[in-house]
């Protein structure tokens, strides 16, 4: 197992959740966080500790961004009309690479993310290598062709772990999907309980 694949399962057991739904995540057989002391029993969290949770998972979730970048996302959700919180998960859903795993053309985020820095992905025609890049309403993604026959993606479409959600299109014959709508919280298929109202709480102290 590579490094990245157990750093990405040590956030699994760190938080204590299948954060990806996945059935190879050792979360499913050992309950407990990582290293030595991670089978100590837990004493009641306080309320910081359930905040900083809710952040920390719905962080990790995308790939584990850092903490600069997800503040920005804060403070940007937080200066748009409407909710703070609905308006941190449209910002997070619209990264590309949210996109390309939500398309189903990488079987992780983490897998989506170098995916678009080899240079696999087109958004509307044009090559884009930054996983962080804002997709807009309408936008057209799609495996650049010559990368249409790798075995990643070919396995990660075929794969029956997840679905795409009804905010996005996708025709993976072609290896094309498109942004269709804004999602709103209860549209994301987290298959954990993600919590923004907290993380607004957190950064809200």
């Amino acid at each position: 197992m590579s490094k990245r694949i157990q750093s990405k399962y040590k956030i699994n057991r760190r938080l204590g959740v299948n954060l990806w739904g996945r059935a190879k995540s050792p979360i499913n057989k050992r309950e407990y966080g990582p290293g030595q002391h991670g089978q100590r029993r837990r004493s009641k969290p306080s309320d910081f500790s359930v905040q900083l949770m809710a952040k920390q998972k719905l962080k990790g979730y995308y790939g584990n961004i850092s903490e600069k970048q997800f503040r920005r996302y804060y403070d940007e959700a937080s200066r748009r009309k409407g909710d703070t919180s609905e308006n941190l998960i449209n910002i997070l859903e619209r990264r590309l690479d949210a996109v390309v795993y939500r398309l189903k053309f990488a079987a992780t985020p983490f897998a989506a993310r170098q995916f678009i820095n080899h240079g696999h992905i087109l958004v509307n025609g044009k090559k884009v290598n930054i996983p962080s890049y804002s997709l807009k309403d309408n936008d057209v993604v799609e495996v650049k062709e010559k990368s249409k026959q790798l075995a990643i993606v070919l396995d990660a479409v075929q794969s029956k772990e997840r679905d795409t959600p009804e905010y996005l299109q996708v025709d993976h014959r072609q290896m094309k999907g498109s942004f269709v709508r804004t999602p709103k919280l209860n549209d994301v298929p987290y298959p954990v309980t993600m919590e923004p109202n907290l993380v607004i709480e957190f950064y809200s102290r």
